[in-house]
């Protein structure tokens, strides 16, 4: 039984080495979670702050275009066609954003537009003019209907957002004015917006990815993020999206500046969460690395001094059971280590002395 003893060596390592790593690894592993969710958090703090300025920047270049059809509205002059036209043509060069920009009268024929496009012609069952008619109102995108034809062939259907105003005369309505903003102005506005790493996608009232990855445009999108895009409030989510990969996104339910209507468009801005954690998850390495490096330091020194602790006593241990088996046995030796080990030689010492001076009185 005494052989199955633990050694005084045994259990200052063992004992000193569960005292010292335990604690350490339970803290090191509440610390590693508490920055990586802390680098979470700065990354969800990133994506808002750029989903806010990219959706406010959005809004503004569109409340620009407008205020522009609004003011149009003003200063042309339904009366006169011939001089409205040079107007409009004077616009359309200075501004190339507009594929289409015409006035009508009041039942919806076209009076004036650019390179004379649709003049003559009815648009009286088109939304934009409906609306024009009471409000400056604006038209989500949709491809081109009436333009199509007219357009310069492109391998792309053209898309429009459509904006139209009344046109004012005193204080009674004279025509309509329309515009067609031509969608790759949009579109060029929001590759402005990407950076690095970090993808910027436009989400229609339904869901349908009008602009961002390639694979993904035109087409629904049926994810966390994208249902969360008819709250009210911006959110951050960690998902997996349809290439099978997980990314951090933020919603940005509405695009919305001053009174410029809403088209019900919502902005995901999303990061590949491996690319966005990769620096916090590489700091959290080398906090794991130091610290095991640290660690088996500190076990080679509690091994150097669990071994300093237990030699003397192991030399005494052997010297008594010498001592027991013959009181002539060499003199143990003289520990001096610590107190107790020198208490202890000096103890076996005179012990053999006595025994010694025992056995010479006998004979």
């Amino acid at each position: 039984m005494a052989g199955r003893r633990l050694s005084l060596r045994t259990i200052v390592f063992f004992g000193g080495a569960t005292l010292m790593l335990v604690p350490a690894i339970v803290t090191a592993t509440l610390y590693a979670a508490a920055l990586q969710q802390r680098g979470e958090q700065l990354e969800a703090e990133k994506l808002t702050i750029r989903g806010d300025l990219s959706a406010g920047l959005l809004a503004r270049r569109l409340y620009g275009v407008w205020m522009d059809v609004a003011r149009l509205a003003t200063l042309i002059d339904p009366s006169n066609p011939a001089s409205a036209r040079d107007e409009i043509q004077f616009m359309s060069r200075l501004d190339n954003r507009y594929s289409w920009l015409g006035i009508t009268d009041l039942k919806g024929k076209v009076l004036a537009a650019k390179d004379g496009m649709l003049e003559g012609e009815s648009v009286a069952q088109r939304q934009w003019f409906r609306r024009g008619l009471d409000v400056t109102s604006a038209i989500d995108v949709h491809e081109a209907q009436q333009l199509g034809n007219l357009l310069p062939a492109s391998p792309d259907p053209y898309r429009f957002i459509e904006m139209a105003a009344p046109l004012q005369r005193g204080s009674s309505v004279a025509g309509v004015i329309g515009a067609q903003l031509n969608w790759k102005w949009v579109a060029q506005g929001l590759e402005s917006l990407q950076a690095s790493g970090i993808e910027v996608l436009l989400l229609s009232r339904d869901r349908v990815v009008l602009f961002g990855p390639p694979d993904l445009i035109n087409k629904p999108l049926n994810i966390g993020s994208a249902h969360a895009a008819n709250r009210v409030t911006t959110s951050f989510l960690s998902e997996r999206w349809p290439d099978g990969k997980e990314y951090f996104t933020v919603v940005v339910p509405t695009i919305r500046y001053v009174d410029l209507p809403s088209f019900g468009w919502s902005l995901l801005i999303r990061q590949n969460a491996n690319d966005a954690m990769a620096g916090t998850r590489a700091l959290v390495r080398s906090f794991w690395v130091i610290l095991g490096a640290g660690a088996l330091t500190a076990l080679v020194l509690l091994f150097l001094a669990a071994q300093w602790l237990g030699t003397p006593l192991r030399r005494l241990s052997e010297a008594a059971e010498a001592l027991l088996h013959d009181p002539r046995s060499g003199v143990p030796y003289s520990e001096t280590r610590f107190e107790e080990a020198a208490r202890l030689s000096n103890a076996l010492i005179r012990i053999q002395s006595r025994l010694m001076a025992a056995f010479h009185n006998e004979k």
